[in-house]
């Protein structure tokens, strides 16, 4: 077997028996991380743009986190399934986001990814309520599990994969008038303070809050998904404080972990409650709340913290958005370090992206809006390296605009 493997290059072996995603990886190899740069098997530096798609919040391998994990790991591991000890890393990591959260907020689950966060407040809703019905917009993305997925309205990557979940109404992200669909048998409204892959769609603040009044007024739970947009992205520590409007269930992920899987839904401890009975066990997972991933997300909280990395954001987005000044650039959005550089298709966007890859920049773009190129760089990024970034991205894209002339 070692001799056979020898003969096969990384890539090939990759094409073997790694499942695939897409008919076209991008089959880029690399071999460390360290910062805002990740590096190939040539030893060619690539400036990360999209964070693992905004996982590395305080960049990759921070000291900070890696120590962590080096200490939790020589400790111990996994002992049991999650709820059952009282483990000192699941403690700590949960007493560290109550003190950042409102006081509502102040009893977490943790699981192993967004998508299983979204799956927890779903049965959640259900159980509390009562009710069957959910609410979620459309564009969003919340996950490719089945229930994550029955939130999702697109035909394109639900296609042959169905039947859903019944009960499930979509609305238009920051339409008023849509608000109405939410009733008396609504158990929730999922939705993105913020929305990811439709392409960075900022809410209103006269939407959110008729949003939150409506949910009040129908006894429906509010579950703010901020899994992209949680732990300072946007420029404060959870987007949702940008229009002062709390959430009855907050979702993290992504980011919370520094680089480790974990996810969180979170809410009161009266709420919470309705999973400890009737059954028992209503809600359960073997490696959520992994003591290394918690002690993890706890480094990371305590960096962003310590290291009062969050000021910067808004400041940070600011500078790439006045330095990728370009006529064929059409809109930027976005809060902070969660930006979208539109184009006027996706042929174009795709080629300027390419471009930028062969150029040592990583970027992508988004699931319902392929138009647009996603900038969500680490949040430590610093200036020069901002505008070395916009230099190569305005550079590439004078020349693909060239070439199509």
């Amino acid at each position: 077997m070692s001799y056979f493997c020898a003969m096969l290059t990384q890539r090939q072996l990759f094409l073997k028996h790694n499942a695939q995603t897409s008919t076209t990886p991008l089959l880029l190899e690399f071999v460390k991380a360290k910062g805002v740069h990740i590096y190939d098997v040539e030893g060619k530096e690539y400036i990360d743009l999209i964070a693992g798609i905004g996982v590395s919040n305080v960049g990759h391998c921070h000291p900070n986190v890696v120590a962590a994990v080096q200490k939790q790991a020589e400790t111990y591991m996994h002992l049991m399934v999650y709820g059952e000890f009282v483990q000192s890393p699941q403690v700590n990591f949960a007493t560290a986001l109550a003190s950042v959260l409102p006081s509502n907020l102040n009893s977490t689950y943790f699981v192993n990814s967004g998508a299983e966060a979204v799956e927890g407040a779903m049965k959640l809703a259900k159980r509390y309520t009562g009710r069957k019905g959910f609410i979620a917009c459309r564009n969003a993305y919340h996950g490719s599990t089945q229930g994550a997925e029955s939130l999702m309205e697109s035909d394109f990557y639900s296609a042959g994969y169905g039947p859903f979940l019944p009960h499930v109404n979509f609305i238009n992200h920051n339409d008023i008038a849509d608000l109405n669909k939410i009733t008396t048998e609504t158990a929730a409204v999922f939705i993105e303070p913020v929305q990811g892959e439709a392409g960075i769609r900022v809410a209103d603040q006269n939407y959110m809050e008729a949003l939150r009044a409506k949910c009040t007024e129908t006894g429906t739970l509010l579950v703010f998904d901020e899994i992209q947009s949680g732990f300072g992205r946007t420029g404060k520590m959870f987007a949702f404080e940008h229009y002062d409007v709390v959430p009855d269930i907050l979702l993290l992920a992504k980011g919370i972990g520094g680089g480790m899987p974990i996810g969180a839904f979170i809410s009161s401890l009266e709420i919470m409650s309705v999973l400890s009975y009737n059954p028992i066990l209503g809600h359960m997972t073997t490696f959520g709340g992994h003591p290394v991933c918690c002690a993890a997300g706890l480094a990371t909280l305590n960096t962003l913290l310590d290291e009062n990395i969050v000021a910067d954001v808004e400041a940070k987005g600011e500078l790439f958005k006045q330095l990728l000044q370009h006529p064929a650039i059409t809109e930027i959005r976005g809060k902070g370090l969660m930006l979208a550089v539109g184009f006027d298709s996706f042929e174009t966007n795709k080629a300027i992206i390419d471009a930028c890859i062969e150029d040592g920049i990583i970027s992508d773009w988004f699931l319902h809006c392929s138009d647009a190129m996603r900038i969500a760089p680490p949040l430590t990024i610093t200036e020069e390296e901002i505008k070395k970034a916009c230099a190569i991205i305005t550079k590439n894209i004078d020349k693909i605009i060239k070439t199509a002339d």
